[in-house]
């Protein structure tokens, strides 16, 4: 077989559609449009968004306000004062807050908020403190150390 001889399958090709020209070629007089109308007129075509003189979803639908930020670290929050629940110099772990039913998963991380008093001496490992938080633990005689 040579290129030459080579050709596309039977039905596989064909030929366009050459409008315009002329009565006689089947698609002359008005060119395959019908008479009158919006579509059969030339210029630019009607816009995507565009639905016959209907509302547009676009103006039907109220405006979005703000944004999301995607990368935003969502972490589970314990109060300082639900600590008060462990003994005096403990070492409170992630783990630990999860057995005492203070959060609900390990797969966030832990952050520690000085809400309420802590009588105690603690020693807090979790991955975020709050200032006050920190302060707290400290003036009881404990340790906030972060993961």
């Amino acid at each position: 077989m040579r290129q030459n001889e080579l050709s596309p399958s039977p039905g596989s090709k064909h030929a366009r559609k050459r409008i315009g020209r002329g009565d006689g070629s089947g698609h002359g007089t008005y060119s395959c449009r019908g008479l009158k109308g919006q579509k059969s007129r030339s210029g630019p075509g009607i816009a995507l968004r565009f639905e016959g003189g209907q509302t547009a979803l676009v103006k039907r639908l109220p405006h979005k306000r703000g944004f999301t930020n995607i990368f935003k670290t969502d972490y589970s929050i314990v109060k300082l004062q639900r600590l008060e629940v462990f003994d005096q110099n403990t070492e409170i772990t992630p783990e630990m807050l999860l057995d005492a039913g203070l959060i609900s998963s390990l797969k966030k991380p832990v952050k520690i908020l000085g809400d309420g008093e802590l009588q105690r001496p603690l020693v807090v490992k979790a991955n975020k403190f709050s200032e006050s938080a920190k302060k707290k633990i400290e003036a009881a005689g404990g340790r906030a150390e972060e993961i």
